[in-house]
């Protein structure tokens, strides 16, 4: 797979993401526990036998080419990399990224030189494990100029998609990016041809979306970027290259999601809690790679665990936790409950988590009695004794000091400090 290079799109200012993402870029943002976003195209990536790898951003960097920069090193005899290109200025271009498509053409100088004959565009944002491999034979064994990566979907969650219409052959003849709620959808029901030939199950979704992966040939992909008023690829490029390309759907039938917003990013992450969740982090030949932190096993005493799952260097002392996503470095005190909720930990401890050292006023952590339902806690908050967060409405939308509802998630944000007793 030498002649392919990945370009993942780190995305905008990730505002459906807000306030996970108002210290870190969208793909920045920990998933799972002890991962973040960036590391399921990545290590999708790696398992495809891809590794020369761009990533492209321009918001809150900072930590994203730190976790980068730590965690994917190749050695010497391999040609793999994983690279980030923020936005930057030049005597052509002084202006920031506007768009998905916009940021692909200002860093294509940089791709120029690996000769690559396919580009593989990927989203920054989707949990999905998929060998590229398939796609990359969908793509050539039909002689695509474009080849788009798309997933069975319900009538109900087109509004957010860009919605495919496919021949028989799996040629693309119509593509409709986010239409309207309540737009009339027939004419873009599967193929019933096409869906038997992938093999698709009758209760699947009536509607191919599309994932946001797409794979290029070299000279269309430099021939879809030549008019600078296209700055996105669902809006712009993808409709321009049906009419003038040979434009080809590779039906997906795994496990797909998009995370881009509040309650989105939360039902994934807490899907992982079931006994058969959907994406599946215990296999061996789809194991997502992140950043090796080198911490000690988690410390539990006198718990009540349901549907759990505790990440490493924890410490936990007579909790309760029911579908609960306990992140790194958590420290959760005696009499405290977590239901239905993310916390995500730490990146750092605040001393030594087994020592008899006077705590702070508000120490890192879940405090003692803290009662957390329907909630996603950033890294590095600080929950008082006593503190109550319940479940809110699905439509509930407002802020506090240190936490925002949105989606009807409570979402604490980072380093805040929710002090003793407080009620939210």
């Amino acid at each position: 797979m030498r002649d392919i290079l990945a370009i993942i799109l780190g995305g905008g200012e990730g505002k459906r993401l807000y306030p996970l993402t108002k210290y870190r870029s969208k793909p920045a943002v920990p998933i799972a526990g002890k991962y973040r976003l960036i590391d399921v195209p990545v290590s999708n990536c790696i398992h495809s036998d891809i590794e020369r790898i761009f990533i492209l951003t321009q918001f809150n960097s900072a930590s994203l080419n730190r976790h980068i920069n730590l965690t994917y090193k190749f050695d010497v005899f391999r040609e793999g990399f994983v690279d980030i290109l923020a936005a930057e200025q030049t005597m052509d271009n002084l202006d920031w990224f506007q768009g998905t498509a916009d940021a692909v053409r200002k860093t294509l100088r940089h791709f120029q030189r690996f000769h690559a004959q396919d580009y593989l565009i990927l989203a920054g944002d989707h949990i999905y494990q998929m060998d590229y491999r398939q796609m990359l034979e969908t793509h050539r064994s039909s002689g695509a100029d474009v080849t788009v990566a798309a997933s069975p979907v319900t009538p109900e969650a087109a509004a957010g998609l860009g919605i495919l219409r496919a021949e028989a052959s799996g040629r693309i003849g119509d593509f409709l990016e986010k239409p309207a709620a309540g737009t009339e959808l027939s004419a873009y029901e599967i193929n019933p041809a096409l869906a038997k030939k992938a093999g698709l199950r009758k209760a699947a979704g009536r509607l191919l979306g599309s994932m946001g992966v797409y794979l290029f040939r070299d000279q269309a992909l430099k021939t879809a970027l030549q008019n600078y008023d296209t700055t996105d690829f669902g809006n712009d490029i993808i409709p321009a290259a049906i009419k003038t390309m040979r434009t080809q759907a590779h039906i997906f039938k795994g496990y797909w999601r998009d995370v881009g917003t509040i309650s989105s990013f939360f039902e994934a992450n807490l899907d992982l809690t079931a006994a058969r969740p959907r994406f599946r982090l215990f296999s061996e030949s789809d194991r997502v790679f992140t950043h090796s932190r080198h911490l000690p096993g988690s410390k539990l005493f006198g718990i009540d665990a349901d549907a759990t799952i505790i990440c490493e260097g924890c410490r936990i002392e007579k909790a309760t936790l029911k579908e609960a996503l306990i992140g790194v470095r958590t420290i959760i005190r005696a009499g405290a409950r977590v239901e239905r909720s993310y916390i995500m930990g730490a990146d750092h401890y605040e001393g030594d988590p087994e020592a008899e050292a006077a705590p702070a006023e508000v120490p890192m952590g879940i405090g003692e009695q803290a009662q957390i339902a329907g909630a996603i806690v950033d890294k590095n908050a600080r929950i008082g004794k006593g503190v109550k967060i319940t479940p809110k409405k699905p439509g509930d939308n407002y802020a506090g000091p240190g936490f925002m509802v949105r989606d009807g998630i409570t979402v604490i944000e980072k380093d805040a400090v929710i002090p003793d007793g407080a009620i939210i």
